[in-house]
């Protein structure tokens, strides 16, 4: 289980600046964090589809 939840941060920091957080504020920051769990959901959505 723990594997799978790192690659997910791992991947999040690595590809999509989740390092630090861009903007100030929890609202904003949380606004990054759904961004970009969104933007990882879509890409990965594309490899899950069968062609």
């Amino acid at each position: 289980m723990r594997a799978r939840v790192e690659k997910i941060f791992g991947t999040g920091k690595r590809c999509y600046g989740l390092r630090r957080m861009r903007w100030r504020g929890l609202a904003r920051a949380r606004a990054q964090v759904h961004l970009t769990a969104t933007a990882y959901n879509l890409k990965r959505s594309l490899h899950l589809q069968p062609a």
